[in-house]
């Protein structure tokens, strides 16, 4: 049974915590606010458009990309959702954590990738909920464009749902939940009522190729939550089960994320190039009257606004995460973390103005390429975590490059580093069309099916797993920081 702990914080009070072990006081919430979060905060625009991918830029048949996505969610999901029941047991946002694998200081190179994550993510998302934002207003658009004064306003509100923080995200995700299921249910039936959709089926490609292409799509668009989702669980009782918030996590993820993409599926496959000048104003036309067409502007301003705090409140996480590994700091301020948002948040705002016109082909490559870089980090962290430490972890180490995990660790880096470099003879310039002409030896032997992030699991998970065993020293038991005890933070330890 999970105990009952009380907390000093609330909705409009300003979070302290970044990234120093969170008390027992302060602990609180069920695992259901992990279902509301990722349930709300996945049925949101951009997810509409990593499905509209599948038939605009792969030309998949509509049910064969549904079944796709839908087993990449669930490969995807299992993955994010086991970095979620790390979050309880340590109390520490994610990224910390990699520091009890690769190092202090090693731990700064895939945090630097994170960052370019939540950068990229944050700023297609402000360019989305901005275009939103200016159909909202009424204000005028040029093709081509970006629009300005949404991407401003969003960015404002971005600020202020991060600078407040925990709790307050959460109370954004159980809105995003009521109004993306009332928002998505009144867009399904436009959809069916004014096309017809059942004869797009049938249309498209369905070989191995492209289901491989579709389910990558659904894989990626999961485990590039890997980096944070321990973020939002970290407040929860130390003593809540891992297979609860496992589960939760799981199912609002994998959920919210399959409904949206499969309306994307749809609409794509029913628009044809109507949707590919603006996906969210093809959106607020299928709403039908301009009344409907406005809670729909409301409900992706909602919903996107809850997906992009996710990214600036990662973002400042990270960030800190890395200044702290050279300065041995366990907190700071929550002037210097305001500071921190406001930059995170305006840089994301200027590379939003300043983006290309070819969004969904850049927005491709963006996804698929974080997979690639971001799939060798997980199964590191987790084969540590699960298999290796066994869920002792020696917290004040983390913060001190002196300590049990050193600066560096090489048996990390140079397993992450064949995670990536593997997957090379493996990659085909149909999925990343960014590579050009490119195709990795390997890719025509599996008849152009790109595999690189499943071959680069395996690879991963053979080079680590027996390397760490060897090397790795974790504590016998878990170690807190002095001024915290097993009794304070209400976890038992491991023997």
């Amino acid at each position: 049974m999970m105990s009952q702990q009380t907390t000093t914080t609330g909705t409009l009070v300003i979070e302290r915590r970044t990234i120093d072990m969170v008390p027992t006081n302060e602990r609180h919430g069920t695992p259901w606010s992990q279902f509301t979060l990722w349930f709300g905060g996945n049925m949101q625009i951009t997810a509409i458009v990593t499905g509209l991918i599948a038939v605009a830029i792969f030309h998949a048949e509509p049910l064969t990309a549904i079944i796709a996505v839908l087993l990449g969610n669930v490969i995807g999901g299992v993955t994010m959702a086991l970095h979620s029941g790390q979050g309880p047991r340590m109390g520490l946002p994610q990224m910390i954590s990699s520091r009890a694998q690769f190092g202090v200081i090693g731990a700064t190179l895939p945090l630097v990738l994170v960052i370019c994550m939540y950068l990229g993510f944050a700023s297609t998302g402000a360019a989305l909920a901005g275009d939103a934002i200016s159909h909202l207003l009424g204000l005028p658009s040029t093709a081509g464009s970006a629009p300005v004064v949404g991407i401003l306003i969003f960015g404002a509100l971005t600020v202020i749902v991060s600078v407040f923080g925990y709790q307050l995200i959460h109370v954004m995700g159980r809105i995003a939940t009521v109004a993306g299921i009332l928002g998505f249910a009144y867009l399904f039936f436009q959809l069916f009522a004014n096309y017809d959709v059942g004869a797009s089926f049938g249309e498209g490609a369905t070989d191995a190729a492209t289901f491989m292409v579709c389910l990558t799509l659904g894989a990626s668009w999961q485990m590039t939550y890997a980096p944070y989702v321990a973020d939002y669980s970290r407040y929860l009782p130390a003593d809540t089960p891992v297979s609860t918030t496992f589960w939760s996590t799981f199912l609002g993820s994998v959920t919210g994320t399959q409904i949206s993409m499969t309306l994307g599926i749809l609409i794509g496959a029913v628009s044809g190039e109507a949707l590919l000048g603006g996906p969210v104003g093809f959106v607020g036309h299928l709403a039908g009257p301009a009344a409907a067409a406005f809670v729909i502007y409301l409900v992706i301003i909602v919903g996107k606004l809850t997906a992009n705090t996710l990214n600036a409140y990662g973002g400042i996480m990270s960030t800190v995460t890395v200044i702290t590994s050279f300065n041995a700091e366990t907190r700071i301020s929550s002037r210097a973390r305001s500071i921190y948002i406001v930059v995170f948040v305006a840089l994301t705002m200027v590379i939003a103005i300043a983006a290309s016109a070819d969004f969904l082909n850049n927005f491709k490559n963006f996804v698929l390429l974080l997979l690639a870089v971001f799939i060798p980090w997980s199964i590191i962290n987790l084969v540590d975590y699960y298999l290796v430490s066994k869920e002792r972890i020696d917290i004040p180490a983390l913060y001190d490059r002196r300590g049990r995990y050193g600066a560096v660790n090489w048996t990390a880096l140079v397993s992450y580093a064949i995670g990536i470099v593997v997957q090379i003879p493996f990659l085909t310039s149909d999925t990343y069309s960014v590579l050009g002409t490119f195709n990795g030896p390997l890719a025509d032997v599996m008849g152009g099916i790109d595999v690189s992030w499943a071959v680069s699991m395996i690879v991963t998970f053979a080079v680590y797993y027996p390397w760490a065993k060897r090397t790795m020293r974790p504590p016998s038991t878990m170690i807190y920081p002095r001024d915290y005890s097993p009794e304070q933070t209400g976890q038992i330890p491991v023997v």
